[in-house]
């Protein structure tokens, strides 16, 4: 098993737009560990072709979907800039181009005032660290067929990233976050295709609080010298708090929050 090669094979499947055959079909041994191997690979091949990370991505951290994926705890990834979208005046277009069956979902990103520590849980103390939040949309897709994988290769495959579509920032004052770590888990989203409501989420959904799902992530990277801590300026999105919808070319998208200082959402897709 050659984890530059597996790499390589996804990269090459995120440019084009291709699916590519199981990696556990094909090596048996194929694991969590290989899998972000091949995320180490990926983020060193995309670094030497000028892409920079600006983020992260949390993914799988609503178990509501877990037995839709087969997932059975949350995952990350690299965000980059060229996957970013910063809407203007809470509106933003996408073009889908090379995706293969993308996928929306509506989710509260982060960005760190400063680093965020491993064993830092509690949810006002991890705001602490935050300079702003905001609605976002991230546009999953996957490269094997028909959404089939195990769960292992989600992690490879991007960890299902394609784009990152931000809302307008509102800043966290230090004067709020008590009051905003109760909002973040209470508020209420709903989600939008053309007007016609599609789902309703809450914050809760991401791992019990989109707080936790940072402090989650902060440990994890503990257990992962080979990938850097969380840095000031990085931009984390915490994961769906719906069912992960399909789009298609020609939709606009729309989430509305409930309970927090969220402005609406709004995503015109394209081909």
């Amino acid at each position: 098993m050659n984890l530059e090669n597996i790499a390589r094979e996804l990269l090459d499947a995120l440019d084009t737009g291709a699916t590519i055959p199981s990696v556990v079909d094909r090596h048996p041994g194929f694991d969590w560990e290989q899998s972000y191997g091949v995320a180490a690979e990926l983020s060193r091949m995309r670094r030497a072709r000028g892409e920079q990370v600006v983020g992260r991505k949390i993914g799988f951290t609503n178990r509501n979907i877990w037995a839709e994926y087969g997932a059975t705890a949350p995952i990350w990834a690299h965000v980059y800039d060229e996957s970013v979208t910063r809407a203007e005046l809470d509106r933003a277009t996408v073009s889908l181009g090379t995706a293969v069956r993308p996928r929306i979902e509506p989710e509260i990103a982060f960005r760190l005032l400063r680093p965020l520590e491993p064993g830092v849980t509690d949810v006002a103390r991890v705001l602490e660290r935050v300079e702003w939040i905001a609605a976002s949309f991230e546009i999953i897709d996957c490269h094997f067929a028909a959404w089939r994988f195990h769960a292992p290769e989600a992690v490879a495959d991007f960890g299902l990233h394609r784009r990152l579509v931000l809302g307008t920032p509102h800043l966290v004052e230090a004067g709020e976050i008590a009051a905003l770590a109760t909002q973040l888990a209470s508020c209420g989203v709903t989600l939008q295709r053309d007007g016609v409501e599609i789902e309703r989420g809450v914050g809760a959904n991401a791992l019990g609080h989109p707080a936790a799902a940072l402090a989650h992530l902060a440990g994890a990277l503990a257990g992962q010298p080979q990938f850097e801590p969380l840095a000031a300026g990085e931009v984390i999105t915490t994961g769906t708090l719906t069912a992960a919808m399909q789009i298609r070319a020609g939709e606009t998208w729309s989430s509305v929050f409930e309970g927090l200082p969220l402005s609406r959402l709004n995503l015109r897709v394209t081909d």
